[in-house]
């Protein structure tokens, strides 16, 4: 072990030199037992290990994030997966699943198209099983307590022997008071060592006041979430897992309409429509998943046209009608939605319905609450408010 990590550069190739260290001279709690990790790549491990160290002591089930960028791009617990969802993420040639890969198909399949790249953070031992599903994805690394052996050789082989693979220390406390510098100036601040847990969802102030114990856990989820996703943000959760995130935009209801159009996306993809698309031979993956975007999207066309259709489906695939939309998404129901600030305006609640959200839970404390929570009641919706926020920055 040792109190610092020589980094190749910062954010960027410009930005050196570039390292990691323990301010007190303690040692790091992380350990590289492959690969060289980057300035980012360490940024989102130490991010994703909380959350999903978070999400396994809230919900008692092994968690898995795929994180991009310093945001979750997916994030879920270890849920059995449906024969539809195992094939929308292409694990349904792997046998059966260990619940910790179930949690990363889970992570990784919601938003294939932000996850390309990713780097992964685990809950717990990593088995062969989990191994064998993330050999086969363009991933950048992974943080996890321990490996398997044969898991660790399988993650070994990555990227010509490159790929990073990080441990960290479970037990590991950092200092309740955190510093960082910009522009020379030194911020100081308590660590946000908030408990995301049921007690934080009782105060419903819908009149309807039902929120069954499955959904708890998935708004715990969406919380959970988005205590590391960067500001603004909105979470829509399912079954035990985002099936979309939106990050770090300005204003809300542009967080909420990103997230939606990702949940969308992802209900999308599980139509007789795109289940039924015929791809030609040794497609590759990314190839695949941009070629399901394009064609559920508004640019269809792209990959329907003479010429472009014949390199990527063996038979042309009729369009997908914004009406054949509308009719599949009206079948998504009960998901739930989390907030990291309060709604202003009850616009996000009209964009949340049309995404079938149930169930919500956000801060409160907005002068227009009233017109939230009338939209709410207009649809049926059961919403906590929390009474705490979770900017992320």
């Amino acid at each position: 072990m040792s109190n610092e990590m020589l980094l190749k550069y910062g954010c960027n190739p410009n930005q050196k030199p570039s390292k990691v260290f323990m301010e007190d001279g303690s040692d790091l709690p992380i350990t590289v037992l492959n690969g060289k990790p980057g300035y980012i790549n360490l940024l989102d491990a130490l991010n994703g290990w909380q959350l999903v160290s978070e999400l396994k002591k809230a919900t008692g089930v092994c968690a898995a994030t795929s994180f991009k960028h310093v945001s979750p791009a997916g994030a879920a617990i270890g849920r059995p997966l449906s024969d539809t969802l195992k094939k929308i993420y292409w694990v349904d040639d792997l046998g059966e699943l260990t619940p910790l890969a179930s949690a990363y198909a889970r992570a990784r399949g919601a938003d294939r198209m932000s996850s390309y790249g990713d780097f992964i953070a685990l809950s717990d031992k990593v088995d062969v099983c989990t191994a064998k599903m993330i050999q086969r994805e363009v991933s950048d690394g992974i943080i996890a307590p321990a490996y398997e052996e044969e898991a660790l050789e399988i993650l070994k082989s990555k990227r010509k022997g490159s790929y990073c693979i990080l441990q960290i220390d479970e037990n590991y406390k950092p200092n309740p008071i955190e510093h960082k510098q910009v522009f020379g100036v030194t911020f100081e601040q308590g660590r946000n060592e908030l408990e995301i847990n049921k007690e934080l969802l009782s105060n419903i102030v819908t009149e309807n006041k039902n929120i069954p114990a499955d959904k708890l856990d998935d708004l715990m989820i969406s919380l959970i979430a988005l205590k590391y996703t960067q500001s603004n943000s909105v979470c829509y959760v399912k079954d035990g897992q985002a099936i979309g995130i939106g990050a770090g935009q300005q204003s809300r209801i542009h967080c909420t309409r990103l997230a939606g159009q990702k949940a969308d996306n992802w209900w999308l993809r599980q139509s007789p429509q795109v289940l039924g698309l015929q791809f030609v031979d040794h497609i590759r993956r990314a190839d695949r998943d941009n070629a399901i975007d394009v064609y559920i999207g508004d640019e269809y066309e792209d990959v329907l046209r003479e010429g472009e259709w014949q390199r990527i489906f063996k038979i042309k695939p009729e369009v997908f009608t914004a009406e054949a939309k509308k009719a599949w998404l009206a079948k998504n129901t009960d998901v739930c939605l989390g907030s990291d600030a309060f709604f202003p305006f009850g616009d996000n609640i009209e964009r949340a319905h049309k995404s079938g959200v149930a169930y919500i839970a956000e801060p409160g404390g907005s002068i227009r609450d009233d017109n939230v929570i009338e939209v709410c009641n207009q649809y049926h919706i059961a919403m906590a408010f929390t009474g705490i926020r979770l900017f992320h920055h």
